[in-house]
């Protein structure tokens, strides 16, 4: 339950569905050192089962040990659905299931995908025939996105009438006056925010964002850049943007979303590989549009000159065309309205819900 995507749509899971209906048990791990647990910033309340070693990083002793602890609870619990989120608890979570003779129907989401921007040529392989291998044994295929979907199929991944799209739902409190929150992060008036929301991990291509900001900077003076989130290459990206550390401000995890929105103008993604990213919604929910590398489900989100700018993974495009929103505060202000009224309503968390327990009553 790391920070991110997954994480926000458990959680309204948990909050959402009807307890007179569906009983819920939540089995999860412990995050890693630079990973910060959603629930403790956002939902203490929520009950869960902490499976140690059940976590991010690949480990044959501790995933052996997870696999047996799920094995245990799906015995102890007898659910009629099993429903796995994100690439390792889907693979260890179905296999426990199948193993253990379990009647339940198996579900599993994809946040996004392991097939591009993560592992080499031949992990990927073995990634892909794991995933097809499960996928003949579960009964719902859940897909964030249209392109995720497609991309899985191309890859020979579930079939077509296994596929359910669910996009993510979202939860935004009051965004502040900007004011007093850039004062707080010592952001002078008239600046120009940029944000980046996430892992700063290899998949974010966090370097490509380095070369964007370098090349704003020079540029545009007056402009700050928020880094929200961490990551095993945070002190990488430090380095990179040394020449501007004084406007680069890391501000690590926050649970605050809606005071780092308050501050920021423009979202800034450069990701090789994106499922249907929440921080995109978050941003359009709030009124301010998102610069993206036309990468997975982003355009399902964002429509390129209407709500947005979509781009190559070419550095100068990306920083070309945010050039365009630094300058032109009119068009900033045109996309971030179309964006607020647009996403608002497609990514509510009531849609969510609503779809979810559809699946979970046929």
């Amino acid at each position: 339950m790391n920070v991110g995507g997954p994480a926000v749509q458990i959680t309204n899971l948990m909050r959402g569905l009807d307890p007179n209906i569906f009983d819920q048990k939540l089995i999860t791990g412990y995050c890693e050192q630079d990973e910060i647990d959603y629930l403790e910033l956002n939902g203490p309340e929520i009950p869960c089962t902490r499976i140690k070693g059940f976590g991010r990083r690949v480990s044959l002793k501790e995933d052996f040990l997870a696999f047996f602890y799920l094995a245990r609870e799906i015995k102890k619990f007898k659910p009629d659905y099993i429903h796995t989120h994100t690439a390792k608890a889907g693979v260890l979570g179905r296999s426990a299931a199948i193993l253990t003779f379990s009647r339940a129907k198996l579900i599993h989401t994809f946040h996004g995908h392991l097939l591009h921007g993560y592992f080499s040529p031949f992990k990927t392989k073995l990634v892909v025939i794991v995933e097809k291998l499960l996928a003949k044994r579960s009964t719902i295929l859940v897909s964030v996105g249209e392109q995720v979907r497609d991309d899985l199929l191309a890859a020979g991944v579930g079939r077509q009438n296994q596929f359910k799209i669910i996009p993510p739902g979202v939860n935004l409190g009051a965004i502040p006056e900007s004011h007093l929150i850039r004062t707080n992060l010592g952001i002078p008036d008239g600046a120009t925010v940029i944000t980046f929301l996430g892992r700063i991990t290899k998949v974010k291509r966090p370097d490509r964002f380095a070369q964007v900001a370098l090349q704003i900077s020079k540029q545009n003076p007056s402009t700050y850049f928020l880094i929200v989130g961490s990551g095993e290459l945070e002190e990488i990206l430090k380095s990179e943007l040394s020449t501007i550390s004084l406007k680069a401000k890391f501000l690590g995890w926050r649970s605050d979303i809606e005071n780092i929105l308050g501050a920021t103008d423009i979202l800034l993604l450069t990701s090789d590989n994106e499922g249907t990213p929440v921080s995109a919604i978050q941003a359009g929910m709030a009124g301010i549009p998102t610069v993206s590398t036309n990468v997975g489900s982003v355009s399902k989100i964002i429509e390129d000159g209407v709500s947005g700018i979509l781009t190559s993974l070419n550095p100068s495009e990306i920083a070309e065309q945010l050039q365009k929103l630094i300058i032109n505060t009119k068009l900033r202000q045109i996309l971030g309205e179309r964006a607020k009224l647009d996403i608002t309503e497609r990514f509510s968390v009531s849609q969510l819900i609503k779809k979810h327990e559809e699946i979970y009553t046929v």
